[in-house]
């Protein structure tokens, strides 16, 4: 009797798993260099020591509660270096994270949520499309933080710029004015920024920002953002006396 055979195609990564790929449109060199600048970040280390797959940090995980979304896989992945895996995940998976660490309960000290955290660095700095798109509805949130130096106030809080944080965002959007009559905190009843930075504090955030690679990200994301963002600082630092 014939033995059926099955054809078998190996990735060009050793260990890496058989999980199909979906950016075959990229060259598997890119996709190793990404995950060497991974690899080279000092944090590395420290948030990556191996994988058990004993599944806790699923268990302790917000968003796999309610997406497609397990940083055990993610861990997997790093553990085992499979490039072509991780790059799948470094443009869908990593933005379904929301960054609350609760995953940092591993036995082995694994911080899924750090991994994550080098992963979308990474894609940002690379101006990959999925950071862009990510990234997309927070322009305001960031244009604010950079020209203030502070958070987010109420009234940017709209369900059209943040379609992705649920319907609270509507409710918080249609109930302003209860929430400031029933929440006595200050930060809660201001309109242009929640709370005020000083003009030395501001200057040393942009001086910061100015010669980090911070700038540098946001360019790679936003464009015309990086350009508004840049106006603001290097009027506000030439007014202070820094050349540049």
């Amino acid at each position: 009797m014939a033995t059926a055979t099955i054809p078998i195609t190996f990735s060009k990564n050793p260990g890496a798993t058989l999980a199909p790929d979906s950016y075959t449109d990229v060259d598997y060199s890119e996709k190793l260099r990404l995950w060497e600048e991974v690899k080279a970040d000092i944090r590395f280390p420290d948030y990556m020591r191996g994988c058990y797959e004993c599944g806790i940090c699923v268990a302790a995980c917000p968003s796999a509660r309610f997406y497609d979304f397990s940083p055990r896989k993610i861990a997997q992945a790093a553990a085992r270096e499979d490039v072509e895996l991780i790059y799948e995940q470094m443009n869908d998976d990593v933005w379904q994270c929301s960054q609350c660490f609760s995953c940092d309960r591993c036995p082995r000290q694994n911080s899924p949520g750090g991994l994550i955290t080098i992963l979308r660095e990474v894609a940002v700095k690379n101006g990959l499309a999925s950071s862009r798109e990510a990234l997309e509805g927070y322009g305001r949130v960031v244009y604010k933080i950079m020209t203030t130096g502070t958070q987010v106030s109420p009234d940017m809080l709209q369900p059209d710029a943040f379609p992705d944080w649920g319907p609270d965002v509507r409710d918080v959007s249609e109930n302003l004015d209860l929430w400031r009559r029933a929440v006595p905190p200050e930060t809660l009843h201001t309109t242009s920024t929640s709370w005020e930075v000083s003009q030395e504090t501001l200057i040393e955030l942009y001086l910061i920002w100015y010669y980090s690679d911070v700038m540098d990200m946001i360019e790679e994301v936003d464009e015309g953002l990086h350009m508004i963002i840049l106006d603001v600082m290097e009027e506000a630092l030439e007014d202070a006396g820094y050349e540049l």
